[in-house]
């Protein structure tokens, strides 16, 4: 079984093109949604009494929920704003609401899960959870600047718990205080991890263990509309693939990066979670086809 620890969010998304007032976003939506379509993923998050029926039922469709809980207060909303390019967002306003005080519990029946992928939370959180599951196979997390500027040495102890580190590369320069991204994540590796990878938005990823470095491109397409969710959708269908794959060797692990690519690649293609809702399998298979013609020479 996989779990996915994180956000379930209110969004208000501010494109050049369009503006999204409150709807269903965080970073564990995304990430668990993703992996949904290899295995169902157990989702701990938290929401407000105000958290639509709508999404409810949208996340009871993908996800198993009982590790999903509904608290008296608001749920958690972010704002952002993202320039003409859509590849600088700035956060405008964030308001942690129920998350703030959230003490996240695994649930008895989520105990014996093999994967858990813990999203970009508090990483002292993180830290706790990850101790209360009995026997993981594979464990992976992510971070962002926020975490990086405000818990440094809780951030790194969470790097120490886990197999995989997923980060983008501005936050990975920003953690290690180095310039190259192989010395960033060799240095994230000296404290613990056994795999980095590096997401490097349009440019695809860098994927690290011990000596080898796997770089895939990032699947091209022409009309972007909307980055939100994309890095948490590709670490959702990294995990996700492994889990459904019952293998963490490095050939897997390789193919979970391109699976990665080609689910954050139709997120962006539509606003909001609508790119990666009612995927069919074969829309997937295809663009995974297509992927290996790309790259091919």
């Amino acid at each position: 079984m996989l779990t996915v620890f994180g956000s379930t969010a209110l969004d208000t998304i501010r494109t050049p093109n369009k503006v999204l007032k409150g709807v269903l976003g965080g970073a564990a939506t995304y990430a668990s949604i993703s992996a949904s379509y290899f295995v169902k993923p157990g989702l701990i998050a938290v929401v407000g009494k105000d958290f639509p029926k709508k999404y409810h039922s949208i996340l009871l469709k993908n996800l198993d929920l009982r590790g999903f809980t509904v608290k008296d207060g608001k749920t958690f909303r972010y704002d952002g704003k993202y320039d003409e390019t859509l590849s600088i967002r700035t956060t405008l306003k964030t308001e942690l609401n129920v998350l703030g005080n959230f003490k996240p519990k695994v649930p008895e029946e989520y105990r014996k899960s093999e994967y858990v992928y813990l999203a970009n939370n508090d990483p002292e959180q993180n830290v706790a959870l990850i101790k209360e599951f009995d026997k993981v196979k594979f464990s992976m997390c992510d971070t962002i600047e926020f975490w990086i500027a405000n818990k440094k040495p809780s951030v790194i102890k969470m790097i120490k718990a886990v197999d995989a580190v997923v980060i983008n590369d501005e936050e990975a320069k920003l953690l290690t205080k180095e310039h190259n991204l192989i010395k960033c994540a060799k240095k994230m590796m000296s404290w613990g991890a056994k795999y980095v990878v590096i997401k490097k938005g349009e440019h695809g990823s860098l994927l690290f263990y011990d000596d080898v470095i796997f770089p895939s491109v990032a699947f091209s397409l022409e009309d972007i509309v909307d980055p939100t969710g994309a890095g948490d959708s590709f670490a959702g269908a990294m995990i996700g693939y492994l889990a459904s794959k019952k293998n963490v060797n490095l050939s897997t692990i390789k193919k979970a990066v391109i699976y990665g690519n080609v689910l954050g690649s139709f997120v962006v293609e539509k606003y909001g979670l609508d790119g990666l809702l009612n995927l069919k399998k074969s829309q997937i298979l295809e663009r995974v086809n297509q992927y290996e013609k790309m790259i091919r020479f």
